[in-house]
């Protein structure tokens, strides 16, 4: 495919997500009805759509559209990186068709990337700025600016398989670059063909799992020690079980209530060597555990990077939402710990109303616990956003 051709795709597939439906599943649908494009060009395509979808309001502005759509977000991407957007929409072949009159009156009216409004330069939501505000406090700006970039990749060695070294040597055989991360003691960043990480020896043979570094951080923080019974509450696909199993030999159960996150954590688990049960619902009666981990649903606000669609698909009533659900899960937890035992509370937000907030609220209304610490990482430290609070019992 043609670099204009790409662009005439990227355009297609974004009309769809800016309709509502989910980026991922567009693309994986477009793929498989396009056997004529060639793994670069669905690696192009992909970035395309996600790099527009991390800037949607700048290069909306950047065309002079009122309104997001597919062409505007494609022009305004061409003009941020300095090319000409009339050299590929040019309606040639699969190119774009050219700029209507419309299009060239609004471009000639757009700002200059200099001139726009902070918010709009940030790509930061208009309500959820003074959230974050709250949050992030002089840090905003330089937070919202690497959320306009691309994640980077990480993986965590699985320290009962090998050392960083010999894990960064495994995967050089297969050229996949990597160096050591200082936010985790296991956290190797993927500067290369991370393409390739999923058919490497290393990863096949559980050597190395992906994770990124902010996760890992938080679960090296767990007071975790050796016969320590532990419940990863909201295990989804299980990377915190596999991680907290690797540091220490224990009893390790994981739990979600959607059973179905969890259909590849065996799998994963055998090619680590690592022992976790995993439980419904009905199978945690009656069960206490030392420590209790949940990583609860959220808005996914720390992982902007990775989903850039949940910027814009949030919505105060699904925020509020969610609060209330961290707290019911909270709650929750209490029947699963024992006596002595530690709640550590997750999330991958940014948002002071889903970290500090649900700790303030919970703590109000269970006065024999107390807050042993917590933590907010966010992408200046290099991992996604994330936060880590331990719980325990005066």
């Amino acid at each position: 495919m043609t670099p204009a051709a790409r662009i005439g795709a990227a355009i297609e597939i974004l009309d769809q997500v800016l309709a509502g439906a989910a980026a991922e599943q567009v693309l994986t649908s477009w793929a498989r009805s396009s056997r004529f494009a060639g793994s670069g060009d669905r690696a192009a395509i992909r970035d395309h759509v996600f790099d527009a979808l991390r800037c949607l309001r700048s290069f909306t502005a950047l065309s002079g559209a009122r309104e997001p759509s597919g062409r505007a977000l494609m022009i305004g991407a061409l003009l941020a990186s300095g090319d000409d957007p009339k050299a590929l929409f040019s309606g040639e072949g699969h190119a774009p068709a050219g700029l209507s009159a419309d299009e060239q009156t609004l471009l000639a009216a757009a700002p200059a990337p200099e001139d726009l409004e902070l918010l709009v330069a940030l790509d930061c939501p208009d309500w959820l700025a003074p959230a974050l505000r709250r949050s992030l406090g002089d840090d905003l700006p330089a937070v919202m600016t690497a959320m306009r970039e691309r994640a980077p990749v990480f993986l965590r060695v699985n320290a009962a398989r090998g050392t960083l070294a010999e894990a960064q040597a495994a995967l050089a055989e297969d050229n996949i670059p990597t160096r050591p991360h200082p936010l985790a003691a296991f956290a190797l960043e993927v500067t290369g063909n991370a393409r390739r990480i999923k058919n490497a020896s290393a990863y096949c043979d559980g050597v190395v799992e992906l994770q990124d570094a902010s996760p890992q951080a938080a679960v090296e923080a767990l007071p975790l020690r050796p016969g320590m019974r532990v419940l990863d509450y909201c295990a989804g696909g299980g990377g915190k079980s596999l991680a907290m199993a690797a540091r220490v030999q224990g009893h390790f159960v994981a739990h979600d209530a959607a059973p179905q996150r969890m259909r590849d954590l065996p799998e994963r688990a055998r090619r680590a060597k690592a022992r976790i049960d995993v439980k419904t619902p009905d199978g945690l009666r009656g069960k206490m555990f030392d420590l209790v981990v949940l990583d609860v649903p959220c808005s996914g606000s720390g992982t902007w990077r990775r989903q850039p669609d949940a910027k814009w698909t949030l919505t105060p009533e699904r925020l509020d939402q969610l609060t209330r659900l961290q707290s019911d899960i909270l709650d929750a937890a209490l029947a699963y710990t024992a006596p002595g035992g530690a709640i550590a509370y997750m999330t991958c937000s940014l948002l002071d109303t889903e970290n500090q907030s649900r700790i303030a609220a919970f703590l109000s209304h269970h006065p024999d616990w107390r807050l042993s610490g917590d933590r907010l990482f966010t992408p200046l430290e290099g991992g996604d956003g994330f936060y880590s609070a331990l719980l325990t019992r005066i």
